[in-house]
């Protein structure tokens, strides 16, 4: 019995804070961390990354089990637990930092995102066109510990309630048959 490799994906939704959240959750999803790609500043901190000038994005780095989530599914979650329409911003948040990117890692995940952005956008469950940037593979570069686990140690944050926690509890509706059970 063979068993396929752990792959990875990384994704740009907007905050990582809730990318991470819905992510996480998710059955075949083994390890989400949080972090910045795509810009041309080496190790960046989220202080710079929050000025803009950076040129990251706030990013996830999935690492999953193709056996039981498939590339593909975790696009179509994507696209359906952000606002993939609106350029560099998600809600409040404002930035090329908060812009919605994948970073296809290699020519098969190029083209899975190529099939499910004209999946989505054939769907037409979003009223605008989608301006989601597809980026080739890009260093990514960890988060700072304190943004690890974010909203499942501050869910009572303000930000977390008002933000996170909405769009976590729209995904578990969502992809109800795809969380992991306790």
């Amino acid at each position: 019995m063979t068993s396929q490799p752990i792959e990875t994906a990384l994704l740009g939704g907007g905050c990582f804070w809730c990318t991470e959240a819905i992510f996480a959750s998710l059955n075949g999803v083994i390890d989400v961390k949080p972090g910045y790609a795509g810009g041309h500043t080496a190790n960046p901190s989220y202080e710079q990354v929050c000025t803009g000038t950076t040129d990251h994005a706030e990013v996830i780095e999935i690492r999953y089990d193709p056996a039981v989530i498939h590339y593909a599914d975790l696009l179509r979650i994507f696209y359906t637990t952000h606002d993939p329409t609106t350029r560099d911003r998600q809600g409040n948040d404002i930035g090329t930092q908060y812009r919605s990117v994948i970073f296809a890692l290699d020519d098969a995940q190029r083209e899975t995102a190529e099939a499910v952005t004209h999946e989505i956008t054939a769907s037409q469950i979003w009223p605008a066109p989608i301006v989601t940037e597809l980026a080739g593979a890009a260093h990514f570069w960890e988060a700072e510990e304190k943004h690890h686990d974010y909203f499942a140690r501050n869910p009572h944050t303000g930000y977390c309630s008002a933000v996170v926690a909405p769009k976590v509890a729209k995904a578990r509706k969502l992809y109800r048959d795809r969380l992991k059970t306790a």
